[in-house]
């Protein structure tokens, strides 16, 4: 059983690594790097960047604090920029490389677009980080970077180290023309189509290179291509270059600017009314007798916790199949229901602070997606252990990614604080860090409660939700409507642990405003305390307040979004 009640919503702080993820591989074995590097100015000790280029000029060469020899690279990165450094270089496709290099700093990651990353804080003295990496079986480039992270202090880095076969192709130096023509050939809210002209070169190009900006965004072989993922009603300015087999690169073709079309507010088009059902705690009620009562479809199913050793297990003690909660689920979807599992919450050992890294924790989230074919998961991130660790943070939305690419159709959900105004600080840095990474958060859902809001707990929802909403438009390029259709609100019915009191009229009323927004979700915490017992107090199986059996799950049922 749960110490209290307590879901109680404190602060979030969203500082995410750059996603660990292995280069398209192929079918035959890679080969094996040979030692020797193939970065050039690998040690600043040229005393200038090249070929190294960083964003927003932040990058510089000093000669204190230095890894080796008298010169290291210094990143002043902002509350806007993390002033990566990168340098991309010819490599040999379907082999193995493996990169390491010395840092210094709060948060310094260093990657391979599109493959690994890894990353540290050391802020001082230096320590070394290192990844391996495979490339593709048409890879003939690799671009090796480095970076700080948001308003997290200057970083360095020094003696930087490629290992491993330089590409090639027969000594040819000789790059391709540069593409001419760029034009765009179509655009809607997240897409924008171009074409151009072909390059030519001595010996083929094989690909080109589309560049949103400086930020290299895609490769395709022909020339053709559609960028993807992007926002609504937002400037992109794209480039492309060409390269041949041997890594020679061309100049950028002209720039064409195209601004997306905004919203149509569709969203994900997921809408789920989905009360906290708790199997392990508050004398649980029948879940069928429940919908049959309310007419409710869907139930948030709490907790999913760590057993040991990045082991999922129901409220970290109970069995992930077989046990009450398994009986729980079968009687739902028996009733023409389904559940959404919510991972972490308030206390316990959560999976987010004990798996090992991201793909762990992305492996354990997979055991619980595969024990019940989801639909849709909840990660409710709350407390020090993952609301304040700057790296558990990473793990959990670097994880969401995994299992949202590798499970297609499934629904991500994000579960955290707010105050009455909208999200706190860490609130905000989760959002910004989940766009940064492109983590594809379907629900941002808030809990407006145990805020200190006072008494007018309909007035103080409806605020944070509508902070919320325009974080999303700045944070995300999206307008109202599209905005909207990614908000979830989980309250708390009755009494919550700092005595503010949601009565059934008051649910009502922000259910009301939820269907008239047309949000995403709508949750409250939770069923076992939707009996009543007025003056009962804050306890685990009614909401202290005078009300009907099943009265806020009833409510609730009538979110249609």
């Amino acid at each position: 059983m749960r110490h209290t009640l307590r879901r109680s919503r404190r602060r979030l702080l969203a500082l995410l690594g750059t996603a660990a993820l292995a280069l398209g591989g192929a079918i035959a074995l890679p080969g094996t790097a040979q030692a020797a590097n193939l970065l050039t100015n690998p040690g600043f000790e040229s005393g200038s960047l090249s070929p190294w280029s960083c964003t927003g000029n932040l990058g510089s060469v000093v000669s204190s604090p230095v890894h080796g020899g008298s010169k290291a690279l210094q990143g002043a990165v902002t509350s806007s920029d993390n002033a990566q450094c990168s340098q991309t270089v010819a490599v040999q496709p379907n082999t193995t490389y493996n990169l390491s290099g010395w840092v210094r700093g709060s948060y310094v990651y260093l990657g391979v677009n599109g493959g690994a990353s890894t990353w540290t804080t050391s802020p001082s003295a230096y320590s070394q980080l290192s990844a391996s990496f495979t490339t593709g079986a048409s890879q003939t480039s690799a671009t090796i970077y480095v970076h700080g992270w948001y308003a997290q202090g200057t970083y360095y880095a020094d003696d930087i180290s490629l290992d491993g076969p330089g590409g090639g192709g027969g000594g040819d130096t000789q790059a391709p023309t540069a593409p001419s023509g760029l034009t765009s050939t179509g655009k809607t809210s997240s897409s924008v189509s171009l074409k151009w002209n072909a390059s030519s070169d001595n010996v083929g190009v094989t690909a080109y290179d589309i560049y949103s900006g400086s930020s290299q965004v895609l490769s395709v072989s022909g020339t053709s291509a559609t960028v993807s993922g992007l926002s609504p009603s937002t400037a992109y300015t794209f480039t492309v270059k060409a390269r041949d087999a041997a890594g020679n690169t061309s100049a950028a073709s002209n720039s064409v600017s195209v601004t997306t079309d905004a919203g149509s507010g569709g969203g994900t088009g997921f809408k789920q009314a989905a009360p906290y059902l708790y199997e392990g705690w508050g004398d649980p009620p029948s879940p069928s007798t429940v919908m049959s009562a309310t007419g409710i479809k869907w139930f948030t199913m709490a907790f999913v916790l760590d057993s040991g050793g990045c082991t999922p297990a129901w409220d970290g003690s109970r069995a992930l199949t077989g046990g009450v909660d398994q009986t729980a689920i079968n009687q739902i979807r028996s009733a023409g229901g389904d559940i959404v599992p919510s991972f972490g919450g308030w206390q316990g050992s959560k999976l987010g602070a004990n798996c090992s890294s991201s793909s762990a924790l992305a492996g354990a989230i997979q055991k619980v997606i595969d024990a019940y074919s989801l639909k849709a998961i909840d990660m409710d991130i709350e407390n020090t252990d993952e609301f304040e660790n700057e790296a558990v943070q990473a793990k959990i939305l670097t994880a969401l990614k995994t299992v949202k690419a590798n499970n297609p159709g499934l629904k991500t959900i994000v579960t955290f604080g707010t105050s009455t105004t909208g999200p706190t600080y860490y609130g905000n840095r989760l959002i910004e860090q989940a766009q940064s990474l492109g983590a594809n958060i379907d629900v941002f859902t808030i809990m407006p409660f145990d805020f200190g809001g006072g008494s007018d707990m309909y007035g103080n929802t409806v605020g944070a939700a509508e902070g919320l909403k325009n974080k999303l438009k700045s944070t995300f390029g999206w307008d109202d409507a599209t905005a909207y259709s990614h908000i979830g609100i989980s309250g708390m019915n009755g009494l919550s642990d700092q005595q503010e009191n949601t009565t059934p009229a008051i649910w009502t009323q922000i259910r009301d405003w939820a269907n008239s927004h047309h949000i995403a979700r709508l949750a409250y915490w939770s069923v076992n305390r939707d009996r009543p017992c007025p003056g009962g107090g804050v306890v685990s199986n009614c909401s202290g307040i005078s009300q009907n059996t099943w009265q806020f799950t009833s409510i609730t049922a009538g979110f249609t979004g």
